[in-house]
């Protein structure tokens, strides 16, 4: 025991001297016992302090350390003394070691507990000496009265944390000195009361501190916030509250404490739902008006709006049950009340917990709860409801919310032991019938047409009496496709004997509900006819209306649209449709009429096999054979017209909203051009009033690019925009624009030998030459002005008026050398060299002596005027010259002296964001202006390519662009509209370690590497950014951890990680304080603000907005960022690095709230309880987290769909009118969130008949510009994205949520669901089910494209598979969803088929694309093993016909991606013009991007239709790292075998089956153009993951890859191995989705195809001869079975003991030479040949697969059989052999070099295009060194 004793002493040593660090060696707060109290202790927020101020303390007093520590242990011991919680004994283990630790460093013998309140007394007051806390005290009040810190954000951050770290401790050390002792002398008691009053705001709160008001915090002096917590006060009607009810002593009781004592909410949930209604109230009367500042009241607008936004979907289900809601007569409803029942609903949601995706449940639990309360108001007495009254006390939680999530759990698992697998919203069945019980309108509609078409082709046309009788069968008596039912018997009343009545009375009945039909269809379209019958709705007639019309539920009712949206739509298919049913009739239908006669009549044909369903049936087989590919295009081809015009659409919608203007730098350069044309001096001085708005934000933007490190400090220095707050009369322009002109505008002068009028007409071609020009010569002037004497000035003066006359005279050219310019131009520049740097006497010689020289030549050698009419000027000047007098005394230029006018503002017309307002500037000449004259005369060369990185060219571009689209105006800042931004986190990668970083993969390739190839300007950037040579090795950033901490983040920012998504998002509060800082010095009212602006430099720079303390409060009052870290709690605990990561932003950013849920474990009676508590924590100042809000839930919140509970549980802590979704692989930029309040305002726009509830964002895929595959999956992205989406919201509107970044309108979605749904299984995308939600419910969704979001996409062709694979797998079980069912059932019929061509829809024709192909196959495989296909083909030549091959086209075009090309060619067309969008395309066909789509083709196919019919659908983590490993041989084969190989082999031998048996007039040439899509389907399946695997066809790569899958083949494995590692437990996994009696039986039917062709076959051998009977089948059966023996006696187990080894090979040898001899006689003595062995093999293969198939599906009853292992070494065998088909032909690639290169360049084109070193990183040739 000693000696563990000592190791734990040792470890509690280490973590001491780690947590005294407070950071490790990258700067990484490292957290101590101090930081993992167990949250099982109830009062662990005390113990943490404590133990925190101990670790504070240590080093100035470890004996008052150790009685902290002493007094947490203690606390601990009384909380749970027998340490029955999870984690507390090692916690009190711990501390009690590290009590000992301390106790070993005392000096001096045993220690006088007694003096221990004496010492911390004493210490007390030692501490506050040493910290000067008077004067800290001080510094407060003047924070308090001025608002603001003068100096930097570095200066202002030090003090306000040693400020709050000070206060802290002496808040920890009076707490338990009050604990320990209840004596305190009583001038240390005021001293301390004095002291807690300071700490105030070290209580923990989220945005508002209202338990705890902040006299730092400008949040709490805002009107609307003061106005808003005033309104929640205890009114009169109240009942009064017990005495004993404790509310904190800095705020008074509101109506929320009396809701809280009445329903027993939790104490924390109602902190959370007050600063929420709060915030919800002061946010709405922001929007109204301003307040009084003094005495601010909320306005009854305000909370009439909140009023009935958070309970109209209470006050629509009263409606629609016919109910009174609790109210009796709204309009007598107080304002006081109206907020009572407004807190009583959210408090209620707030711990609804699971519940919440139960919305009218929660108006259910709210109508009843709101009458209890209603009833304790009329008795005027404050008691506890009886609903959450109980024995144990009160409690919402426990009495009403406990039961039904009960309810909610026990039928989650109890789901899970049916046979139908996993709980969807109803219990469904598998089937693909879901997609016609849903979209049953769409199918009849198809076939009706179908057979319409169908009956007026077989009538040639012919529009008579008989067509028109038989086109009457398409009656909607046959609504469930009966229709040939209704064929045959109108066929026999057409007869002359039939009874016409029948027929009359059928077709009046067919009128007659077509007539009403229509009627309802048509008032119905009418908004106000709809809206009437919602009112009516009680009215029987009107129900039984609305039964007809499905209308009758009340989710999904009212799902109508404006009568002009309908008519755009409805246009928009009736192109669609003419367009499909043109084609289906004339190229697919009619051709097929002919050739269907002809084979019906056909008779005495003679089969091949031994007929037994194709004889006297008019050779039905052979017709379906025929009209069933045509068929499958006929159902498929309608998406193909869809998407084909929907493209055109969109191209066009684009083109309207003007995308894609700005596609160049050349074009961006315009931009700034068009905005001024004009020269007068009104002219001029508003453009330079809009450039001085502008400039602030366009200076942000570029220096944010060059603190991302896309730019360079001088490309910064050249973008960056001239404040345009001076005297110049003229704009002045970004240096990057005016780059080298003067040089250019120089040699045009000197060399000019025209006139004055047309130089300056040559100069003024180029609008920014002329604009250097003219900058230059006003900025000469200037400068020369402010910085020489009197007698200088006078110099200046004269000679500018002199250059005004000769230019009033037009004589310039002549009074003036202009071939000396350059000389001038080279003294000027020598001038402002000099003036650039410090004042010194040795600089001011210089000056003086550069005025001089310039005085000289321009005196000697560029005048040429006549000098006599100003003599008396000239004459002084030149006296003073002499005599050594003139330009003595150099002013020399001062730093930017800056006075605010009153009215000053920063923005532009551009953004449409602020109201213009006037800087001035004080007229001293200014540095700045000095060194812009520098630059002008310095650049030489031009700066078009500037910037050079793509990425920042690309986002200027976008921003520029998007100012000139329709963006609506924006209101202030503080009237616009709240949003919380949310980020769902579970495991990924917050920030790369430098161990990750620098760890090499197999290759010898690691992460910082690759980045540093792949991104090796960026690299360069960020060097000089932290001040180190460009060329400088990581290693050499080792003795830095500030640096090396700079290079993790500068690495994660280019990667998929949370840190890259917090950036991003951090972004809109940067935005928001930039904005308000600006606007509030706009009004004059915050000259603090300016105050906290560096003395020495302009209001507009970044530090200024960023100390402002009210735009810090506004900003948070407008946003919140709330990321939800579901297992954050437990990472802690397990002291995993994300968890440090997390702190770490949560220290780098103080707006961000982390969201987590906290499992505490205790032992109760012996048993282990679970309790699970959600809670949000946010950064301290003390490196780690502090809590807000913990708030228990009735149990474990997963029940359902992990990402969906995970933002279930924490959306109660986010804020606002808004809330945008973000995945944590996405990004943000600082351009882009300038425009959030721009697209907010979107919510009060005209979008339709209903407001909009979720805005569509634009997404930037910035995944796609390294390899291939990554460019085809962003391209593809972000043509949906895009112009897919475009289509989507208008005109089609049926736009759903499709992931992130929408916009939801928060309170609409919290109080009908959520923003998605979590049931297990069946919302696996949970993302889409919230859009489904949202127009169900009347919601309105649009797209907007002015704005946009970075998201990271899969970049490796696994990584791609597997998440097509569970998108693919969502839609299947979308299919089965209530959501789709009820869209499907209650749209229009457009609507409905806009809706099921964008979701289910597409994956059904992806599948049907692919389902062709084998209907093709199978019937030509039956035509050519039947025989039937040679003689029709003798007989009639009909089989290659019009129809079949456009069926046949139509298909490889949409299975190579052409028609998926489409939309994405016209949205190249569109941003990036014709001719960079041809190049882009050509690139990607030689790239093979047709492989690429082909092989997903196959994936979507597969997952899509293995769900519907089995289920199995899971969550894939695709991984979002970098791929630039080799993937093995054996990891492809695993992913890839069931889903692509074993489906293109079929394909393959269904191709050989035809090729060796098929007839073909055409030969060679006909079989190839007949078979060559098929063929290219096939190969690339089996070959696409080796041709898209980095070092695919590298030769040392191929022989590893061997001989691991040998390995994993051959491995028999065990309990607990994995399917990577054995190719037995891969195979069982592979088995798992078979699972049903229904499943087991349908993959039984699919199973028998494979049978054909052994039939087929058998009868084609040459042994068989003429024999067409059965025995020849029977025979071939025993031959198969002869051969399993075989095998099975040659792979029979070699475990049996060593006396039977000899009798087994005996065996084994004997039975070999049987099947030679057998082989032999059989060769001699029959017909048999050696291509009759080889067809036997095409027989007998896919034979022994059908086997295989089926004994794979019914499992366990084979294992109870006992042949289960035989199965097992038959499939192994099977494996076996096809991978070694597929390894061959890599192998033999793999041979020759070339094709390594070839691939490589195939790969990573665009890549090369950028000179980067792919094969470097391909190679491993890199040379990182640890660090």
């Amino acid at each position: 025991m000693s000696h563990v004793e000592d190791l734990w002493e040792r470890l509690v040593r280490s973590v001491l001297r780690r947590e005294r660090t407070g950071k490790d060696a990258y700067g990484r707060p490292v957290e101590g016992i101090a930081g993992y109290v167990p949250s099982s202790l109830a009062n662990n927020r005390d113990i943490d302090e404590i133990l925190r101020a101990a670790d504070e303390i240590q080093d100035e007093d470890p004996n008052v350390s150790r009685i902290l520590c002493e007094h947490a242990y203690s606390l601990a011991q009384n909380l749970d003394p027998n340490s029955e919680g999870r984690g507390v004994l090692q916690f009190k283990t711990g501390l009690m070691s590290v009590i000992k630790q301390k106790l070993a460093k005392r000096e001096g013998g045993l220690i006088d507990r007694s003096q221990d309140i004496a010492r911390l007394q004493e210490f007390y007051k030692l501490y506050r000496e040493k910290n000067d806390v008077d004067k800290l005290r001080e510094e407060e009040m003047k924070l308090k009265e001025s608002g603001a810190f003068s100096g930097n954000l570095g200066e202002l951050e030090r003090k306000r944390v040693k400020r709050k770290r000070v206060f802290a401790t002496l808040k920890v050390l009076g707490a338990v000195l009050e604990q320990l002792s209840p004596e305190i002398p009583d001038e240390l008691k005021r001293v301390m009361e004095s002291d807690a009053a300071m700490t105030e705001d070290l209580i923990a709160y989220n945005i508002i501190p209202l338990d705890a008001p902040s006299t730092t915090n400008a949040i709490v002096s805002l009107p609307e916030v003061r106005a808003a917590i005033l309104a929640l006060k205890y009114f009169r009607g109240l009942p009064t509250l017990p005495t004993d009810f404790s509310i904190p002593a800095t705020r008074k009781a509101d109506m929320l404490d009396f809701l809280h004592y009445m329903f027993g909410f939790q104490k924390d949930s109602v902190s959370n739902q007050r600063e929420h209604i709060v915030q919800l109230l002061a946010n709405e009367q922001s929007r109204l008006h301003i307040l009084e500042e003094s005495e601010p009241e909320l306005d009854e607008a305000a909370v009439q709006s909140v009023f009935l936004k958070s309970l109209e979907n209470y006050i629509k289900w009263c409606s629609y049950l016919g109910i009174q809601p609790v109210w009796s007569n709204f309009e007598v409803v107080s304002k006081e009340k109206k907020l009572l029942f407004v807190s009583l609903y959210f408090l209620i949601w707030g711990e609804a917990a699971n519940i919440r995706f139960l919305p009218e449940c929660l108006c259910y639990i709210f109508h009843h709860m709101a009458r209890e309360m209603d009833e304790i108001l009329r008795q005027q007495i404050a008691q506890p409801a009886n609903s959450c009254n109980s024995e144990n006390g009160v409690s919402f939680l426990d009495q009403v919310i406990f039961p039904l999530y009960d309810v909610v759990a026990a039928g989650m698992l109890k789901s899970g032991g049916s046979k139908h697998q996993g709980k969807t919203s109803f219990v469904e069945h598998r089937t693909f019938l879901h997609l016609y019980h849903s979209f049953h309108r769409l199918w009849i509609f198809l076939a009706m047409m179908f057979q319409g078409l169908a009956i007026i082709a077989f009538n040639k046309g012919n529009l008579n009496a008989k067509t028109f009788r038989e086109v009457l069968s398409l009656g909607p008596t046959f609504a469930v496709m009966k229709f040939f039912e209704s064929m045959k018997a109108l066929q026999e009343e057409s007869k002359r004997n039939g009874n016409p009545v029948i027929f009359r009375l059928y077709v009046i009945l067919v009128g007659i509900y077509a007539g009403i039909q229509f009627f309802i269809s048509f008032l119905l379209r009418i908004p106000a006819c709809h809206q009437l019958t919602n009112q009516c709705d009680r009215w029987s007639i009107i129900r039984f209306v609305k039964w007809m019309r499905q209308e009758h539920y009340y989710v999904g009712r009212g799902m109508y649209e404006r009568t002009t949206d309908f008519i755009k739509y409805m246009l928009f298919w009736l192109v669609v449709l003419g367009a499909k049913f043109s084609f289906a009739y004339f190229l697919q239908i009619k051709p097929l009429v002919g050739p269907t006669q002809t084979i019906v009549k056909m008779d005495s044909i003679e089969y091949s096999w031994h007929s037994i369903v194709s004889k006297n049936n008019y050779n039905f087989w052979t017709v379906v054979s025929l009209w069933a590919p045509v068929v499958a295009i006929y159902i498929l081809d309608i998406h193909v017209f869809y998407t084909v015009t929907s493209a055109i659409c969109g191209f066009l919608l684009g083109a309207r909203d003007r995308l894609g203007e700005i596609r160049s730098l050349e074009a961006l350069h315009k931009l700034f051009e068009q905005t001024s044309h004009q020269s007068s001096s009104e002219v001029v001085e508003k453009k330079k009033v809009d450039a001085a708005r502008f400039s602030p934000f366009w200076n942000e933007i570029i220096k944010n690019l060059r603190e991302e490190d896309y730019i360079t400090t001088h490309e910064m220095e050249l973008l960056e925009m001239p404040k345009n707050s001076g005297t110049l009369p003229l704009v002045q322009w970004p240096l990057f624009l005016l780059a080298s002109k003067i040089f250019l505008a120089k040699d045009i002068a000197v060399e000019s030998r025209d006139s004055q009028e047309e130089l300056w007409e040559r100069i003024s071609r180029d609008d920014y030459m002329k604009y250097a020009v003219q900058e230059c010569f006003h900025t000469v002037r200037l400068i020369l002005t402010n910085i020489l004497d009197d007698e200088g000035k006078m110099w200046v003066e004269r000679i500018y008026e002199d250059i005004y006359a000769s230019i009033a005279k037009r004589s310039i050219h002549v009074d003036f050398q202009l071939n000396k310019l350059a000389l001038v131009i080279s003294r000027v520049f020598a001038l402002m060299g000099i003036l650039k740097e410090g004042e010194s006497s040795d600089m001011e010689k210089g000056a003086v002596k550069a005025v001089q020289d310039l005085y000289d030549v321009i005196r000697h050698d560029f005048l040429s005027i006549d000098m006599s009419k100003n003599y008396e000027t000239w004459n002084l000047l030149s006296k003073a010259r002499t005599e050594g007098r003139l330009f003595t005394k150099i002013k020399w230029p001062k730093d930017t002296e800056l006075v605010c006018s009153g009215s000053f503002s920063c923005f532009s017309i551009y953004l449409l964001v602020i109201s213009p307002r006037d800087v001035v500037i004080k007229e001293d000449v200014q540095r700045s202006q000095v060194k812009r004259l520098h630059s002008l005369l310095t650049i030489k060369d031009s700066a078009a390519n500037v910037p050079k990185n793509l990425e920042a060219r690309r986002r200027l571009q976008f921003f520029t662009n998007s100012l000139f689209m329709d963006i609506p105006m924006a209101k202030p800042v503080n009237e616009m509209l709240s949003f919380s931004v949310f980020t769902p986190y579970y495991s990924e990668i917050v920030l790369y370690s430098m161990n990750e970083l620098l760890k090499k993969n197999e290759d010898g390739i690691s992460i910082l590497f690759y980045l540093q190839k792949i991104f090796p300007d960026e690299w360069k950037n960020f060097l000089a950014r932290i001040g180190r040579h460009e060329n400088a090795h990581e290693s050499e950033l080792a003795d830095s951890p500030s640096d090396i901490l700079e290079l993790r983040f500068w690495a994660s920012y280019r990667a998929q990680t949370l840190a890259r998504t917090v950036r991003g998002m951090m972004y809109y509060r940067k935005a928001l304080m930039l904005q308000t800082y600006l606007e509030r010095l706009n009004s004059g009212v915050a000259t603090s603000d300016l105050e906290a602006a560096i003395s020495s430099s302009d209001a507009t720079d970044t530090q200024g907005f960023e100390l402002s303390p009210q735009a810090r409060a506004q900003a948070d009052l407008k946003f919140t960022y709330v990321v939800t870290c579901q297992i954050y709690g437990k990472q802690k605990e397990d002291k995993k690095p994300e968890a440090a990561d997390i702190a770490l932003l949560m220290q780098r950013n103080e707006a961000l709230r982390v969201a987590f849920i906290d499992d505490v474990e205790s032992l109760t009676e012996g048993k282990v309880h679970t309790e699970y508590y959600s809670k949000l924590v946010k950064g301290d100042i003390n490196g780690k987290d502090k809590e807000i809000y913990s708030i228990k839930l009735p149990g474990n919140p997963k029940l359902g769909e992990g990402k969906p509970e995970n933002q279930n549980h924490a959306i109660i802590f986010t804020r606002g009118n808004a809330i945008q979704t973000i995945d944590m692989n996405q990004d943000n930029y600082f351009e882009e969130a300038l425009k959030m309040r721009n697209l907010l305002e979107e919510f009060h726009r005209d979008h339709g008949i209903r407001p909009p509830t979720i805005l569509g964002v634009r997404e930037h895929v910035f995944t796609g510009s390294v390899s291939s595959l990554a460019s085809f999956m962003s391209n593809q992205e972000t043509s949906f994205v895009t112009l897919g989406q475009r289509v989507l919201a208008t005109p089609l509107k049926v736009r759903m949520h499709y992931g992130h970044p929408d916009v939801f309108d928060r309170v609409f979605h919290i109080t009908r669901g959520g923003i998605s749904k979590a049931s297990r299984i069946i919302n696996i995308s949970e993302d889409i089910f919230a859009g489904f939600n949202s127009t169900l419910r009347q919601g309105n969704i649009t797209h907007h494209e002015y704005i946009q979001v970075g998201k990271g996409r899969d970049v490796g062709l696994n990584q791609i598979a597997l998440f097509e694979g569970k998108v693919a797998g969502g839609n299947g079980e979308q299919v089965l969803s209530r959501d789709v069912y009820r869209l499907g059932q209650l749209f229009d019929f457009f609507r409905m088929m806009s809706f099921y061509f964008t979701t289910v829809g597409y994956y059904f024709c992806t599948m049907l694309t692919v389902l062709t192909v084998y209907i093709f196959l199978y019937g030509k495989t039956y035509l050519a093993l039947s025989g039937v296909g040679e003689t029709i083909q003798i007989r009639a030549r009909i089989l290659d016909n019009t129809a079949l091959t456009t069926a046949l086209n139509t298909q490889f075009l949409f299975q190579i991606g052409i028609f998926t090309a489409v939309p994405m060619v016209l949205g190249f067309i569109l941003e990036q013009g014709f001719l960079r969008a041809v190049v882009s395309f050509v690139t990607m066909q030689l790239q093979l991007c047709s492989v690429f789509f082909t092989f997903s083709l196959g994936t979507r196919t597969h997952y899509f239709g293995r769900t519907i019919l089995h289920g199995g659908a899971r969550y894939q983590a695709t991984g979002r790292g970098f791929v630039v490993r080799h993937i093995k041989f054996s990891e492809n084969y695993r992913l890839y075998s069931r889903s692509h190989f074993v489906k293109g082999l079929e394909v393959v031998l269904l191709l050989v089956v035809y090729l060796a048996y098929g007839y073909n007039e055409s030969g060679a040439i006909g079989y190839i153009l007949l078979s060559i899509s098929s063929w290219f389907m096939s190969l690339s399946w089996l070959f696409a993951p080796y041709l898209f695997n980095p070092s695919g066809f590298e030769w040392q790569k191929t022989v590893e890859d061997f001989r691991d899958w040998t390995n994993w083949l051959l491995y028999r494995g065990g309990i607990g191995v994995k399917g990577a590692e054995s190719w037995e437990a891969w195979w069982d996994e592979e088995l798992s989705h078979i699972r049903t009696l229904e499943g087991r039986i349908v993959e039984t039917i699919l199973s028998l195809r494979f049978f054909i062709f052994q039939y087929g076959v058998v009868y084609k051998l040459d042994v068989q001869g003429s024999d067409k009977s059965l025995t020849v089948y029977g025979l071939s059966w025993i031959v198969l079975a002869v051969l399993i023996i075989l095998f099975k006696v040659f792979t029979f187990s070699q475990k049996i003991s060593v006396n039977f080894q000899l009798v087994l090979r005996f065996v084994q040898g004997v039975s070999f030479l049987m099947a030679l001899a057998g082989l032999a006689v059989a060769i001699i003595l029959t017909d048999l040949t050696v291509s009759d062995i080889f067809a036997c093999i095409l027989a007998f293969v896919p034979t022994g697969w059908g086997i295989l198939s089926i004994a794979v599906a019914w499992k366990p009853l084979l294992k109870k059989m006992g042949l289960w292992k035989s199965i097992r070494s038959i499939a192994r065998l099977y494996d076996a052999g096809m991978g070694m088909l597929i390894f061959v032909p890599v192998a033999l690639l793999s041979w020759f070099p070339f094709v390594s290169t070839f691939q490589t360049r195939l790969m990573y084109n665009q890549a090369f295009s950028r000179g980067l070193e792919i094969s470097l990183i391909l190679a491993g040739n890199n040379a990182n060194s640890g660090i």
